[in-house]
């Protein structure tokens, strides 16, 4: 097998293993919490946030304000969040775990789209353009530039995301 070949291979059994762990969690949530990866993801960092306003949520977990408050909404219907006012201004919200989401964070499995985000921060800007830029690669492979980001294992939109927006992540800094 010649070493390209060999590479491609190689590449292949990553993008099976990615793809796998992903999906296991995902399932492993769902099965355990009754919540999507993105809901979990969501609840566990309030709690490590709480209380927490909507615009840093959401630059904490890489989405925009526009996705987290469609998940914010799944989750308060479900009794798991509560929104706040805050008393210095009434326009600001601050969201908190109410007792039953509390349980489930204390009692939840990882969250591939955590270990993702936590893993990324740590590395440095080098080796995080290098992942980029393969990642966009193997996206114009697959012919998916003009796809909209969706969360992973959810029907759920990165809305105001898509590489090109003119609209950045709120706190966030673009790549690419």
């Amino acid at each position: 097998m010649s070493s390209k070949a060999v590479i491609i291979a190689e590449i292949m059994d990553d993008v099976r293993r990615v793809f796998h762990v992903v999906n296991e969690q995902s399932k492993k949530a769902k099965r355990e919490t009754g919540l999507t990866g993105p809901q979990l993801w969501a609840i566990k960092m309030i709690g490590e946030l709480s209380p927490v306003r909507v615009s840093d949520l959401a630059a904490k977990m890489y989405l925009h304000a526009a996705t987290v408050v469609g998940i914010l909404n799944r989750l308060e219907l479900r009794g798991l969040i509560k929104r706040l006012r805050t008393t210095e201004d009434r326009r600001v919200v601050k969201i908190e775990l109410t007792d039953a989401g509390k349980e489930i964070v204390a009692n939840a499995p990882q969250v591939a789209q955590g270990l993702l985000v936590s893993g990324f921060e740590i590395l440095p800007l080098k080796k995080l353009q290098d992942i980029s830029a393969c990642l966009e690669e193997l996206v114009k492979i697959l012919g998916a530039q003009e796809l909209p980001p969706q969360l992973i294992l959810s029907p759920a939109m990165n809305l105001g995301s898509m590489k090109g927006s003119k609209e950045p992540l709120q706190g966030t800094a673009r790549m690419g």
